[in-house]
């Protein structure tokens, strides 16, 4: 793998980041009037406008925060400016940065903590805070903030006394150095400006990466605006945010609109992000992509996660927990229909995996097992961890989710990849636009009327043989549809099925399959299981690619 990854996995340790299609109109404010004290002749002239307000409170800010300049802000203009930027050979975002912040260690990045001071509208009932995240460590590279409100925007100074140091000691005349990126926090009483209480639900740092989740979760995985050249042999580009603004939100909308240009070497883009907190946290992306040169490799929705034990993967590590994972699966809702469930594995050798389809309804990196029996980890809850379900806005077309699993010996890694890879290459000067809707959940909105493969294990057979448990779990066993001629379709692609048997709990509301594969002299095997009765399914399709090292 390249660089954009290999930093990407590292951050596991650093990231305590998290998140939260509401359009919002914005309308500069214009009333002027003539003095009395001016002549005929000026008033008959067509009367100035007035210079763009540096707005006090409640305005953009508050009156306790300083800003930059206001310039005139509306949607288009991020369009505009991305659109201008792609005609511009790409020019690196300058990342210098003073020495004490460049060397930190990660401890000594965690020990910096936002201050009351620096909760932007942490004292207003709009419904939202937000923290600037200090740079240091590895986010080392700048983003433009803006705040943005009436037809006007406003840039955010880096202002040191934001940010609580810690035993960090800080340099004199520290000049300007911007933020690595921004957390947003939700009130949890909107109306009561003296309840400080907030819930982190959203998070933007590092790259174009952004992550959130809901109520009771932990940070888990992590998604990013766009992804360009993952694991092809030309290299990865990661573009990064450059610029971006924040919307002032309002208690009657209960949203968070945030704006983004990124950059990078191939393609520029323009981003809004609508962030509505509740029962799942639900981020609506809307992007203009920009290419300077064409990109016939890249990727929507991405989304990356640790997966380093699962049920499927004990042979592998002596450990004393059952699972250490973020995600344990792979689901899709094809275009034709079929509700697919595919185990992720930490694999021995990089596996990448293609699934054909044609406007394709929904895609996501889900987390099955919630009990925390399931990881027995205290520190971690891994079983807190979010969902992340995403449904096209619009219709894709051709194309293919594409599943990228990286051999990891490490729970700080992010080795499970996943993203919509369209069939479309984006061409040298073209603009092309694309919608979805993410919901980072305990489980997706939208389930099968069908059995779910809850459990997946995998362990030695007779011989050569691997043998295979799944679990279907669902309340359409206790159907007369489903009550006889049950069986289990297993088929193989590449050895043969040795044996397939079909087990049914006493309370009719799961099914247990017990299959044996024989490799023969194949090295690999596409594996495909499917309960059926009465001639048709009443299980989602559960795949899984076996291979012998």
């Amino acid at each position: 793998m390249v660089t954009g990854i290999e930093s990407m996995l590292k951050r596991r340790d650093v990231l305590k980041l998290t998140l939260g299609s509401v359009v919002s109109g914005l309308a500069v404010a214009s009333n002027p009037h003539l003095s009395q004290a001016q002549t005929a002749s000026e008033a008959q002239a067509p009367p100035a406008p007035p210079p763009p307000a540096p707005i006090d409170a409640p305005g953009i800010a508050g009156p306790d925060i300083a800003l930059g300049a206001p310039v005139p802000f509306a949607p288009g203009t991020v369009i505009e400016q991305a659109r201008a930027l792609a005609k511009k050979p790409f020019v690196p975002v300058a990342a210098t940065l003073p020495d004490v912040f460049k060397t930190l260690s990660g401890d000594q990045y965690n020990s910096i903590r936002t201050v009351a001071a620096g909760r932007i509208w942490g004292n207003e009932p709009v419904g939202f805070a937000i923290e600037p995240l200090h740079r240091g460590f590895l986010f080392t590279n700048p983003v433009e903030i803006n705040l943005a409100a009436q037809g006007v925007s406003q840039r955010l100074p880096y202002n040191a006394k934001f940010f609580d140091y810690s035993s960090i000691s800080l340099p004199q005349n520290l000049p300007d150095i911007g933020y690595s990126g921004f957390r947003v926090l939700a009130a949890q009483n909107p109306t009561d400006v003296n309840d400080a209480r907030f819930t982190e639900v959203a998070s933007f740092q590092g790259a174009n990466f952004f992550r959130a989740l809901t109520q009771g979760q932990v940070p888990g995985l992590v998604s990013r605006a766009l992804a360009v050249r993952l694991a092809d042999p030309k290299g990865e580009d990661v573009p990064v945010f450059r610029s971006m603004w924040i919307e002032k939100p309002s208690l009657v909308a209960n949203a968070l609109i945030v704006h983004a240009v990124i950059d990078s070497e191939t393609v520029t883009g323009a981003f809004r992000f609508t962030i509505r907190p509740g029962e799942a946290t639900i981020i609506d992306t809307e992007a203009t992509l920009f290419a300077r040169s064409s990109v016939d490799n890249f990727g929507l929705g991405t989304m990356s996660a640790t997966h380093l034990l699962g049920f499927m993967d004990h042979r592998k590590f002596d450990d004393f927990r059952p699972n250490v994972t973020e995600v344990c699966g792979l689901q899709i809702y094809t275009g034709a229909g079929e509700w697919v469930w595919r185990p992720v594995t930490n694999r021995d050798n990089l596996q990448i995996s293609t699934f054909v389809d044609d406007k394709p309804r929904g895609f996501g990196l889900l987390l099955r097992d919630r009990s925390f029996e399931d990881y027995d980890d205290e520190d971690q809850h891994w079983e807190k961890r979010p969902s992340l379900w995403i449904e096209p806005l619009g219709e894709w077309g051709q194309g293919g989710v594409q599943l990228i699993e990286i051999p990891s010996e490490s729970e700080a890694n992010d080795n499970i990849l996943c993203f919509w890879r369209p069939k479309q290459p984006l061409a040298a000067g073209s603009e092309t636009s694309f919608a979805y809707r993410q919901f980072w959940c305990w489980d997706p909105p939208e389930r099968p009327n069908l059995a779910r493969a809850m459990t997946s294990r995998s362990g030695r057979g007779a011989g050569k043989r691997r043998r295979f448990f799944v679990d279907f779990q669902g309340e359409i066993f206790a159907r007369a549809e489903a009550a006889d001629d049950l069986k289990a379709n297993v088929t193989a692609a590449g050895g043969k099925i040795a044996f397939a048997r079909l087990f049914r709990s006493e309370d009719k509301k799961s099914v247990h399959v017990l299959f044996e594969l024989d490799p023969g002299n194949d090295l690999s095997s596409e594996l495909r299981l499917v309960l059926e009765a009465q001639g048709k399914p009443v299980s989602e399709t559960w795949l899984y690619r076996w291979v012998s090292a």
